[in-house]
């Protein structure tokens, strides 16, 4: 009874916030990086809200860690880069240099080595305001446009979030624009070395002999790169704006992500394009939808995730018994049907049939998107979803990488040298596969009816059983982490048919209950993408202790104690509205880098193992019957 009324009323509080036209979306937060960049931006081009930005100074001072500095995620450790920005955005918008605060994160910043020890993005970001040399920033020559695909640099061959943001910023590293920045605010008290005076922007410690190479390339460009023609530089500056003009993606944006989308601002910017110019007005609306404005405060979110909120929030009505007619309606003419994406340079002749992560993003859908979408409409049953249905299949099957995994939104991104080149600092330029996208895809192919022994699936399967740690878990890409990963692979196990006693299974199975928690529930540290212990954390958390009930469920092991256990956390941590209280982060962009708060997950996958738990236990079979 317990059980079927946190059911109930977790299925209110998330029906109370759809949409009119059937769709969610919830607030996607990061860290202080994008917030304080956008504040930047409103002084490279002198276009200062002072009543925003105030509200995006309070929300900045709340987030400070005891560190002095701002981290990368809720209670997490000092980042310096992140710090940097947040500095420099709260002196942009007012703060007293001198104020405690402002004190406590100068001093954190230089005990960290100082401002010239941040990494490539923040010294861009320096370099347009002048507060480091451009020689701080490692070369990537505007002429990069002209390569063919075969050199061993090419735009194909990095990820599509590394494409759109470099475009634009090849634009601004030739032009080197300098910001208006009208209130002059500078931060030369950030560096423990004057910025003219340090020899050693770029440097190692290099992950690899590629480190060092690349190094060495970077020393023979920044001493060609004045020498080469004005006319093919022309050129390159032309393809340049071309393609950020294709795919600029009306007021969603470039790439749909913040960094390319204010790139692309400034880059017009600094071609003199006026603020009314359709694009660069169209460009510029597109930053501003990012904002989140309250009464007392505000922040920028890194994108929107209406997609992905409308799907998993939808598989967690139906399995609690909610009508999802409205959420696929809504759902369905966001399908890509009519644009070829850059994913087709390596699968030319592959009909398109994704669906992007946000409102639209139609040259860059994912995999990961498309096998959520997919399955809830499968499990809608309206047989005018077929067709759409039958166009993701294909998609997602043209889609796999040779390796039989599949990356989020490009097969074969697998060219690793690339993440040692200077301008990689952050390691986290290529979308190679990994085992939760490739778990998705493996759960929609099975539902709709894909059978082990078809070839895509037997070297999906392969692929995930060589993907699966010594401990028994899986690593997770894009959720945090071996608790993500696990429950992913575990759905698509039991979808392909694997059975319970497999012992890739049982190790899985042992391992998420060798993590549980004292009080029942599971959480897992950022951490964890470095070197904290898989599945470890000081702290449950709703949505990993709902990924690692739905895992073992997946596995068989519904009268498990641990399962049990966790269903009996999520029922007592509920509030009396309904909903659950989440402050830890449980996703990630970028590994050790850029980490994500997604606001609907506190919400949906709760609800969604209740309702699963409440089902199985009330039902004549144990196991689950579809893909997620």
């Amino acid at each position: 009874m317990a059980v079927a009324d946190a059911v109930d009323r977790a299925a209110a509080a998330l029906m109370r916030l759809q949409k009119p036209d059937g769709h969610f979306v919830f607030e996607l937060e990061a860290d202080a990086t994008i917030p304080a960049e956008y504040v930047l931006l409103e002084h490279f081009l002198d276009r200062i809200d002072d009543d925003l930005e105030h509200k995006i100074g309070v929300y900045l001072r709340s987030i400070q860690g005891e560190h002095g500095g701002w981290p990368l995620f809720h209670a997490g450790a000092f980042n310096i880069s992140c710090s940097v920005k947040a500095y420099f955005a709260l002196k942009a918008i007012g703060d007293d240099p001198d104020a405690p605060h402002m004190r406590r994160a100068r001093e954190a910043i230089l005990a960290a080595g100082g401002a010239e020890r941040t990494n490539v993005f923040t010294r861009a970001q320096l370099a347009l305001f002048g507060a480091v040399p451009w020689r701080a920033v490692p070369v990537m020559p505007l002429e990069i446009m002209h390569l063919p695909l075969w050199f061993p640099f090419h735009l194909s061959k990095v990820s599509y979030w590394s494409r759109t943001v470099i475009v634009p910023l090849l634009v601004l590293m030739a032009l080197k624009p300098k910001a208006a920045n009208p209130r002059n605010v500078t931060i030369g008290e950030l560096f423990r070395t004057p910025p003219a005076q340090v020899r050693d922007y770029i440097r190692g410690p290099y992950r690899s002999a590629w480190g060092r190479f690349f190094k060495g390339v970077d020393v023979v460009l920044r001493a060609a790169e004045p020498l080469f023609p004005a006319r093919l530089r022309q050129r390159a500056l032309d393809k340049a704006v071309a393609f950020v003009g294709e795919r600029l993606n009306g007021e969603d944006g470039l790439g749909a992500i913040y960094p390319a989308m204010a790139n692309s601002v400034m880059m017009y910017h600094a071609l003199g394009y006026p603020p009314d110019h359709p694009q660069a007005a169209i460009a510029w609306a597109s930053v501003r939808k990012l904002l989140v404005v309250r009464q007392d405060r505000a922040y920028c979110q890194p994108c929107l995730s209406p997609v992905w909120d409308t799907g998993l929030a939808g598989h967690a009505l139906i399995e609690a018994g909610v009508p999802t007619d409205a959420a696929c309606e809504w759902l369905l003419p966001n399908q890509i049907n009519d644009v070829v994406g850059d994913w087709a340079v390596r699968r030319p002749g592959l009909a398109p049939g994704g669906w992007a992560f946000q409102y639209a993003n139609p040259h860059y859908p994912d995999v990961d998107d498309t096998a959520v979408v997919g399955m809830l409409l499968h499990r809608n049953g309206d047989p005018k979803y077929t067709n759409a249905i039958q166009r993701a299949r294909d998609w997602i099957i043209g889609m796999q990488s040779s390796d039989g995994g599949w990356g989020a939104f490009e097969p074969e991104n697998t060219h690793h040298y690339l993440n040692h080149i200077p301008f990689a600092d952050h390691g986290a330029l290529l979308d190679p596969p990994t085992a939760d996208v490739s778990a998705r895809c493996v759960s929609f192919l099975a539902q709709i009816g894909m059978t082990p022994d078809d070839p895509v699936m037997a070297k999906a399967l392969a692929y995930l059983r060589r993907e699966q740690e010594a401990d028994g878990s899986w690593f997770g890409r894009w959720g945090t982490n071996y608790i993500y990963g696990t429950w992913s692979v575990l759905c698509a196990l039991n979808a392909a048919g694997v059975p319970g006693d497999d012992p890739a299974v049982t190790k899985a199975v042992d391992w998420l209950a060798s993590v549980q928690r004292a009080d029942g529930g599971w959480g897992e540290d950022e951490e964890s993408y470095g070197d904290a212990p898989h599945g470890r954390y000081t702290e449950s958390t709703p949505s990993q202790t709902a990924w690692a009930v739905l895992g073992l469920m997946a596995a068989g092991a519904v009268t498990h104690p641990a399962v049990a256990r966790g269903i009996a956390y999520l029922a007592r941590t509920q509030r009396s509205d309904g909903e659950w209280t989440e402050l830890p982060y449980t996703a990630v962009g970028f590994p050790r880098v850029f980490y994500l708060r997604y606001h609907g997950y506190r919400l949906y996958f709760p609800l969604l193992a209740l309702a699963r738990y409440r089902n199985l236990s009330r039902g004549n079979t144990r196991r689950v019957s579809v893909g997620f």
